[in-house]
């Protein structure tokens, strides 16, 4: 598929003598396999928010409807930018999208609908506040709508993040959520290496041991079933926890 290069959007010329401070422009990396169902929607609601931004969807190697949904998407705005690639996983989706980020601020944005893009204005308000370098959106904070359902799948969260909150001296709620917000530096500096969701966790660790500054904000979380294609199983679980053990103790 071929689709419109990116560009930097334009700042208005400022009024003489008035001071004025332009919003951030937010780049939106979506990776996406096999979404049909959720994908247009996720992306309506992107452009709901008004935000100055950009978008970038990574195709993962989609057999479904998926390819002419964003076909189709990325015809309405020049700042709308696909990526193809065979199927490889979210953290090669994500580092195949970072050379083409023009935001001031990156958000990671599934396309499976689990997490509502309306939560983005507050999850990145920290950094653009310049309070925060690292934003996550925790589902496990509480004061947000959370589905109540997979017991197991909430004690793996809590016990990956109880050994990321001790091997990094940290108090993480959530480290395996998916909606986190950079500054672009920050996200451009780390060298990422994981192709599939251990992308979650080698994230976390390398800011970790940065010192970054980590904020969490708590966000509604939608959760599907594996019947609804939930696609993260105990097996990424075993490799998170391989993952956080060799970016801990790395030369």
């Amino acid at each position: 598929m071929e689709a419109a290069r990116p560009h930097l959007l334009a700042v208005p010329q400022q009024p003489t003598g008035v001071e004025q401070t332009a919003a951030p422009v937010v780049t939106f990396i979506v990776p996406v396999y096999n979404e049909a169902a959720t994908v247009g929607e996720v992306l309506d609601r992107i452009d709901a928010l008004g935000l100055e931004k950009q978008t970038i969807v990574v195709d993962d190697g989609s057999t479904d409807a998926t390819p002419a949904i964003l076909e189709r998407w990325c015809r309405r705005d020049p700042r709308n930018l696909v990526l193809t690639q065979a199927n490889r996983g979210k953290g090669a989706a994500i580092r195949a999208a970072v050379p083409h980020i023009r935001g001031e601020i990156v958000v990671v944005q599934d396309a499976d609908m689990e997490y509502d893009p309306a939560d983005v204005p507050a999850l990145i308000d920290p950094i653009s506040r310049n309070i925060a370098d690292v934003v996550y959106g925790s589902r496990l904070s509480g004061g947000r709508p959370q589905r109540a359902h997979l017991f197991w799948h909430k004690v793996g969260n809590r016990s990956l993040s109880l050994l990321t909150n001790v091997l990094f001296n940290t108090t993480l709620s959530d480290m395996e959520t998916g909606y986190k917000a950079f500054r672009a530096d920050v996200l451009r500096s780390l060298e990422l290496r994981e192709n599939g969701f251990g992308i979650e966790p080698e994230i976390t660790g390398k800011i970790c041991r940065r010192g970054l500054r980590i904020y969490e904000l708590p966000i509604a979380y939608y959760g599907r079933s594996y019947a609804e294609g939930k696609k993260i199983t105990w097996r990424d679980g075993v490799g998170a926890v391989r993952v956080l053990l060799r970016v801990r103790f790395a030369r």
